[in-house]
């Protein structure tokens, strides 16, 4: 694979398998996808895809009046033979359910959903709906009736200012890992701290991080470039701090020789390829497990530690949403609009009305 194309080669990568995975659903189903790829990633639209294969797996394994019959002979005036509590039913479904692999059909795989997987399946059935009742296809919309999940706000889980300077120092040092863990801790320290600074650093997803090329690096004004979900690159900037630990990484990586085709990554595995998202994911854990063994740090705790320290410190919501890439500010609102709180109060301890 060529450097210069991965974010190409990734999207490639990922429509054909949104195809296969479509081949799991009503014909009529390339209609809606066909309509939403203007305004939808390609993920978006793999995440759809996935849910309303269970929709319709439901749909043909559950509902008598379409029971045994195949997904894929299903039209779209079949829509309107299903109703509001239909989709009730099938969000009780979702509790507990098994599905055949998309990749092998002959196996089974056991899910589970929270309200939150229920909610996010309901969306994807409502936008589903949606769509084509707004092409007059379909003269009824029942899952506009079906009312969302609760789900219950969870607090956002991060690491404190003294947790994030244990966790470098951790990597630098590496003193508590096991002695299995110390075999590699020396190949891979200025790797694992160029990353985890770039992450805290920035608030960069894992999935920009791994499309780092050595080329989107300019050190002049400390700046690199990213390609953003949905395709869009945008220029980031990082700290001094970050970008010693970045030419620490650099100099390491400029005595490896890349495997073919991998050149101009800048982040490379062991085995001298790109890294990739569960590479990353799992040298977190391996780290943080040690720091702070009851929170459950991965990428994106990474990211909210960002934006959180970033808010706390501007108190800019919008440039907190600018930063991290959020379309909607609204999204950076319900993460960190909580943060507003913990100053208001402090805020009311400030002012004294008598004196002690």
């Amino acid at each position: 694979m060529k450097n210069e194309n991965f974010a190409k080669e990734q999207e490639t990568q990922l429509t054909l398998k949104l195809r296969t995975l479509m081949k799991d659903l009503p014909p009529f189903s390339e209609i809606y996808f066909r309509g939403i790829e203007p305004n939808t990633s390609v993920k978006t639209r793999i995440a759809y895809a996935f849910d309303l294969r269970i929709f319709f797996y439901f749909i043909t394994n559950e509902l008598d009046p379409f029971f045994g019959q195949k997904i894929q002979d299903l039209v779209v005036g079949d829509l309107d033979k299903i109703s509001s509590i239909d989709i009730e039913k099938f969000l009780e479904f979702l509790s507990f359910y098994s599905l055949p692999n998309y990749k092998d059909p002959d196996t089974f795989i056991a899910y589970t959903n929270s309200n939150t997987g229920k909610a996010r399946k309901l969306s994807s059935v409502r936008a589903f709906y949606k769509y084509f009742f707004k092409k007059k296809m379909i003269i009824t919309n029942p899952a506009i009736l079906v009312d969302m999940p609760k789900n219950k706000e969870k607090p956002i889980t991060r690491l404190e200012v003294d947790e994030v300077a244990n966790l470098l120092d951790l990597v630098e040092s590496g003193e508590e890992l096991t002695d299995s863990q110390k075999k590699y801790h020396n190949h891979n320290k200025e790797r694992d701290l160029a990353i985890l600074a770039l992450l805290l650093g920035t608030g960069i997803r894992v999935s920009e991080c791994v499309g780092l090329d050595l080329d989107h690096f300019n050190f002049e004004n400390n700046s690199f470039k990213i390609t953003r979900k949905g395709g869009n690159e945008t220029i980031l900037y990082f700290s001094e701090e970050v970008a010693n630990l970045l030419k620490d990484y650099i100099a390491v990586r400029e005595a490896i020789t890349p495997y073919p085709g991998n050149e101009k990554a800048f982040f490379l595995s062991m085995q001298r390829k790109r890294i990739g998202v569960s590479a990353i994911q799992k040298l977190i854990k391996k780290y943080s497990t040690i720091i702070t063994p009851l929170k459950n740090i991965s990428p994106h705790k990474l990211r909210s530690t960002y934006g959180t320290n970033l808010y706390r410190e501007t108190g800019d919501i919008y440039l907190v949403a600018d930063v991290l890439g959020h379309k909607d500010v609204n999204t950076t609102k319900k993460h960190y609009a909580a943060i507003s709180e913990d100053q208001k109060r402090s805020a009311a301890k400030v002012v004294k009305l008598r004196e002690d």
